[in-house]
């Protein structure tokens, strides 16, 4: 699905008009985005967590011509998926609402 699917997907499942969508998607993005440049993560409980790993510098070769070249440190936007998302993504939706009814009863 790309951006544009996805503002009609979300317009259609929200009520909102495809331009509320695009901007709800675009006030995300962005502001995921600022938070995570700023160095924080971002945790949307049962969804997912997006954070920033450090990976340090290295050196690799040239696949040109083998020589070694230093790849320098950078740092590297990680998302880790969240229960319900796993579990939306690896049941049918009827197994996944009795799990989330089981759920809520304990």
């Amino acid at each position: 699905m790309n951006k544009s699917e996805f503002v009609d997907f979300m317009a259609k499942n929200t009520g909102f008009s495809k331009s509320e969508a695009e901007k709800a998607i675009n006030a995300f993005t962005t502001s995921t985005i600022a938070a995570m440049k700023a160095g924080e993560s971002i945790a949307l409980v049962g969804f997912g967590t997006f954070s920033i790993s450090e990976v340090a510098e290295r050196e690799g070769r040239n696949p040109r011509t083998g020589d070694p070249i230093v790849i320098p440190a950078r740092k590297q936007p990680k998302f880790s998926a969240g229960k319900t998302l796993k579990d939306a993504c690896n049941n049918s939706d009827s197994e996944t609402k009795a799990s989330t009814a089981k759920n809520k009863k304990k």
